[in-house]
């Protein structure tokens, strides 16, 4: 089957050291908005040569950014030719159009490397989605706000430190806000409910906080009780409700995601039946992300359906239901409270108020036991 490939930036460049030599599968163009005399396929600045062109079977998207991607698949699936699409951002904005587009053209459309980067977690979701009903989904989904936070526990550097590490290490970005917002794991957390739980949630319904408000002193804290700190993605459904948020989490050393160190992530999903299934690996990286791009032309060349669920219901996040414990720092003191996370949230919000630095943080697990 015959791809365009659209960008050539570090996804794009290692999904096509990935494909070339097949021979199931050829990059025929590329989309670049300069020359590229090192590919032996076709490069053109050019769209609409690639819709216009009947030999080009898959079309993959890995700019980022809403537009021109979102025009251009759009596009694409109308001209009958199946997508691929690494972008989050995109899968989270247009999920509900671009799921019903791929449906009304018949077409396939897989994101399996927007969630988890070289981690088959998309696919393992869906797939355990059709056997059992999925209770709840939550882990590591963020490489970069991993490895800050590994640093800060391993080496007792502060949040400060710990980002110019990152961003001189190329994990983080000039502008970090999308990653120790929380803002990246939130997208990704929305995919993964969508396919959990078969609903269309919309991004700005999940509260987020992410770890701009952990300190030195806060991983210490949580030293001396025997817990680390990990940022995590959760969503779970009570009752036909669901609920997702991102926050700080304090994980027991028993726990494997105390464990997980760098820029590795690990996403669990438990089942009502079969119990809980865990995944972990490379959350990003040219090979590791390329290598999912790869796996869904596979997955469109074998005849995969046109989406990892066939139906999808609006929904609305209720958070009323999620019950835990949380701690909370305010004004230099901690102190526990359980309760839902909606209460959680709305407290969170009241404290930073009097103190824009205040932290929540959930208490997962036997974690609960030493601090509540």
């Amino acid at each position: 089957m015959n791809i365009a490939l659209l960008g050539f930036g570090t996804v794009g460049s290692y999904f096509y050291r990935l494909a070339e030599g097949r021979t199931d599968l050829h990059i025929t163009t590329v989309l670049s908005r300069r020359p590229r005399p090192e590919l032996t396929c076709t490069v053109t600045a050019d769209f609409d040569e690639i819709v216009r062109d009947p030999s080009i079977g898959i079309v993959v998207e890995v700019m980022g950014g809403l537009e021109p991607a979102y025009s251009y698949l759009c596009a694409a699936m109308r001209a009958g030719k199946h997508v691929v699409t690494a972008n989050k951002q995109l899968m989270c904005a247009h999920y509900e159009d671009l799921v019903s587009l791929a449906k009304e053209c018949g077409v396939s459309l897989r994101c399996t490397a927007s969630a988890g980067g070289g981690i088959p977690w998309l696919t393992s979701l869906s797939r355990a989605a059709r056997l059992d009903e999925i209770t709840a989904v939550e882990g590591i989904l963020n490489g970069t706000t991993n490895y800050m936070l590994s640093a800060m526990t391993e080496n007792g550097t502060d949040y400060d430190a710990a980002l110019r590490e990152a961003q001189a290490l190329g994990y983080a970005e000039a502008d970090p806000t999308a990653d120790v917002e929380g803002l990246d794991a939130r997208r990704k957390l929305v995919l993964s409910a969508n396919l959990a739980y078969g609903v269309s949630v919309q991004e700005e319904e999940i509260p987020c906080v992410g770890i701009s408000s952990v300190t030195a002193q806060d991983i210490a804290y949580a030293g001396e009780k025997e817990l680390t700190f990990k940022l995590i993605a959760r969503a779970e459904q009570q009752d036909g409700k669901v609920a997702a948020f991102v926050c700080p989490t304090l994980f027991p050393a028993s726990a494997p995601e105390a464990h997980m160190g760098g820029t590795g992530n690990i996403v669990t999903f438990c089942a009502r039946r079969f119990g809980t299934q865990s995944f972990s690996g490379a959350g990003a990286g040219g090979y590791p992300t390329g290598s999912s791009v790869l796996s869904d032309c596979l997955d469109i060349s074998g005849g995969c359906p046109s989406f990892y669920v066939d139906k999808f219901t609006p929904c609305k996040i209720d958070l009323s239901r999620a019950e835990a414990c949380w701690l909370y720092r305010v004004g230099g003191e901690y102190f526990t409270r359980q309760c839902s996370a909606e209460q959680a949230f709305k407290d969170y919000k009241l404290y930073r108020k009097d103190d824009p630095h205040a932290l929540l943080a959930r208490l997962a697990g036997d974690a609960a036991k030493k601090l509540c």
